[in-house]
């Protein structure tokens, strides 16, 4: 029925055909078989070299962070910061304790010695009172001392203290408080330039350390070529731990250094009261003769 000469053209268009459309599904099929046979080899390769290489975390996930966990696996630098603001810290705290027992009881002294002084009658009593073993180092006793002895001496020296000499006298006892007086400052403030530096640098020097440890969190990344929190949160808290040291130490250094600034401006206040009793009371002593 069909003229086969008419058909052998058409099958052999249709045969073409056939093989134009599945010779790229061929080809891509051969390109790809390798490459599959050879994704397991490469992956294993590439697990093996991970396996190899050393962990970037102090605790890889295992051990929980604590302040002390960062700290022993702080940088040298970092621990270096944070041994050198504990150290301020426990100072600042044992000059607290120190002088509040210093002003305590110099408080106390000074007020049994002004109650033993307004009792005295003569410039020998003054001095007699000052010099006691009760109130050996008060510094109003000192000053008190100070002036009864220099008037002391110049009656020994031959000099007048009464009369028209009489304010030439006061002067000089004055001059000889005012050198204890001096002394009395420089005592009271013992420590205070400590506290002030470490409240003015320590949140610095923490800061220094934090800097530090995060530009070393970072050289981490760069090298593990990872932006897992996991991996560099460790090495951020080590950082971080270098500036809460700094502000534990440098905030009751600057609550104490304001504190005891109060005391010392306080006494210093009242021994300036003292200096014009004691002038004043040698004033009436000299003009009485005594």
């Amino acid at each position: 029925m069909f003229d086969n000469k008419r058909l052998t053209p058409i099958i052999a268009l249709i045969g073409a055909m056939t093989l134009m459309i599945s010779a790229p599904a061929f080809a891509q099929s051969a390109a790809s078989a390798p490459a599959d046979s050879t994704a397991p080899a490469a992956s294993s390769a590439a697990g093996d070299a991970a396996a190899a290489e050393p962990p970037t975390t102090i605790n890889n996930g295992k051990e929980k962070l604590t302040p002390v966990t960062m700290f022993l696996n702080a940088t040298p630098v970092v621990k270096t910061v944070i041994v050198g603001l504990a150290l301020a810290s426990l100072f600042s705290w044992t000059l607290l304790l120190t002088k509040l027992f210093e002003f305590g009881g110099l408080n106390r002294q000074s007020d049994r010695f002004l109650e033993a002084f307004r009792s005295a009658r003569s410039i020998a009593d003054i001095n007699r009172i000052a010099t006691s073993d009760e109130f050996e180092g008060n510094p109003m006793a000192d000053m008190a001392a100070a002036a009864a002895t220099e008037v002391e001496l110049s009656r020994q020296a031959g000099l007048s203290v009464t009369g028209e000499h009489r304010d030439s006298t006061i002067m000089r006892a004055g001059s000889a408080v005012q050198a204890v007086q001096a002394s009395l400052s420089k005592r009271l403030s013992s420590g205070m330039q400590f506290l002030a530096s470490v409240g003015a640098n320590g949140p610095f020097i923490g800061l220094f350390g934090t800097v530090y440890g995060i530009m070393y969190s970072f050289i981490g990344i760069a090298n593990t070529n990872t932006t897992n929190l996991a991996v560099v949160a460790p090495g951020i808290a080590e950082a971080l731990l270098a500036t809460g040291f700094g502000l534990f130490a440098a905030i009751p250094a600057v609550i104490f250094y304001n504190y005891f600034q109060t005391r010392i401006t306080g006494y210093g206040t009242r021994s300036e009261g003292f200096v014009a009793e004691l002038l004043n009371a040698i004033s009436r002593q000299l003009d009485k003769g005594a």
